[in-house]
């Protein structure tokens, strides 16, 4: 039994790395998603954080964070020295609309 469920418990956990994306694009905040990407800030980002992070694709889409996902942005703009120009590699997996963020690197 126990070996059945070491199995059964494996086998889920590559079925969850199996449905992993990787977006690249622009980290933002929510409130500011529409506005100049390139000149928006660490600053702003940081202190618009309640509500909440995404990712501005290369073609204009917008892909919003789950809430582990707003904490790991808030902690990648914190250890970034970068203050503009927020480009960042996310990696998770889409559920409806938000992504399921297990990963947030600034670029």
């Amino acid at each position: 039994m126990k070996k059945l469920a070491v199995t059964i418990f494996a086998g889920s956990l590559f079925a969850i790395a199996a449905f992993a994306e990787t977006w690249s694009g622009t980290l933002v905040d929510v409130s500011c998603k529409d506005k100049d990407l390139a000149g928006h800030t660490k600053k702003c980002a940081m202190g618009c954080s309640k509500s909440g992070f995404g990712l501005v694709l290369s073609d204009g889409k917008f892909v919003k964070f789950d809430e582990a996902g707003n904490a790991k942005a808030l902690e990648a703009l914190k250890a970034t020295e970068k203050e503009k120009d927020l480009k960042a590699k996310v990696t998770g997996s889409m559920d409806g609309d938000v992504v399921q963020v297990e990963s947030v690197e600034i670029e």
